[in-house]
């Protein structure tokens, strides 16, 4: 069936899809990707990270559903959760939490589904999925066949991966987990959240306390979405941060050593400190009033407006600090210049 794909994006943008399926289990899954055969595919969890052209997708959107939920727990070690792609992502964040498992409280608020956490290598506040993933479960589309990839067969990187690298070829059935028990956190490393804490940066926290803290603050940079604030019709941070070598980093922006002789540093300092302002405008499409990093539709943009919005941001980068930001979004039928 025809579906309009606004109603399905955090951005609430995106023209129409000829054929759109929704799949609650892996056997719906593998039958839609096999029907489409060599046709152009879209797979959608909730809408989060992806902006979708105005002229929509001319191939087959699956959204993927299916959120089966199964934990082997051990009493002293912690427990293996195996995880539906579909499920949503803080959702497993809190029930994992009130079960009494530790790891993931820092990735909380995190828009999306598990399915899409994987690809991206979703991270904050000092901790990334790939600390906890085992095993992702994926159908090759390629091949044709399924294929299960351990932790290091995924290639994690700052938000990459082998899926991210291999568009379009592996889509996520599964994602596997081990997580220890434990009331407390691992050392906080990052230093806004130690703040929140009340703490020193390297000291531990109570879990639920953190997850408690990392909500409050990606509320008020706008980073959870809200139907009654409009600043937060978003999809998350626009653009990853920048891993360049030291002598590109301003005098001023932090700087984070990757072990390798890069640096990695803020795209929100950059985006800051280059002209654009929080609330800036392009037609219909808005920098948020919270944060420089989300570029919001406070009710009337077009998919259009909200890219060039972003080239905006991205020329003024370049031409004060000759840095390329690059989207964290997913990019659908539409390009930065």
């Amino acid at each position: 069936m025809s579906e309009d794909l606004s109603k399905h994006t955090t951005l609430r943008v995106g023209g129409p899809a000829n054929n759109f399926i929704k799949a609650a289990n892996e056997a719906e899954i593998i039958a839609a990707i096999e029907a489409a055969g060599d046709n152009p595919i879209l797979i959608l969890g909730s809408g989060s990270n992806v902006l979708i052209s105005d002229t929509g997708f001319p191939g087959t959107v699956i959204q993927i559903a299916n959120n089966k939920v199964a934990a082997e727990v051990d009493a002293c070690s912690g427990a293996t959760l195996n995880i539906g792609a579909g499920e949503n992502w803080d959702d497993l964040v809190a029930t994992s939490i009130e079960r009494g498992w530790a790891g993931l409280e820092t990735l909380s608020g995190i828009p999306g589904t598990v399915g899409a956490a994987p690809i991206q290598n979703i991270g904050a506040y000092g901790h990334e999925i790939s600390e906890f993933v085992m095993r992702v479960r994926t159908y090759d589309r390629q091949t044709k066949a399924l294929k299960t990839f351990t932790n290091q067969e995924c290639e994690f990187a700052y938000r990459d991966s082998v899926f991210k690298k291999n568009p379009g070829r592996y889509v996520v059935l599964e994602v596997q987990f081990n997580l220890r028990r434990g009331e407390l956190t691992d050392p906080i490393t990052y230093a806004e959240l130690a703040t929140e804490l009340g703490i020193e940066v390297g000291q531990k926290a109570d879990v639920i306390k953190t997850r408690e803290a990392v909500l409050r603050i990606r509320d008020r940079k706008g980073m959870l979405l809200n139907p009654s604030d409009p600043d937060t019709f978003s999809a998350g941070s626009f653009f990853t941060n920048p891993i360049v070598s030291e002598n590109l980093i301003p005098e001023g922006a932090p700087k984070y050593p990757q072990g390798d002789g890069t640096f990695k540093t803020s795209a929100a300092w950059l985006i800051e400190n280059s002209g654009i302002s929080r609330g800036q405008k392009f037609n219909g499409a808005a920098i948020s009033g919270k944060h420089v990093l989300a570029i919001t539709n406070p009710g009337n943009a077009k998919a259009a407006d909200i890219a060039a919005l972003a080239m905006q941001v991205k020329d003024a980068v370049k031409l004060k600090f000759g840095i390329d930001l690059v989207p964290e979004v997913n990019l659908v039928g539409l390009t930065l210049g």
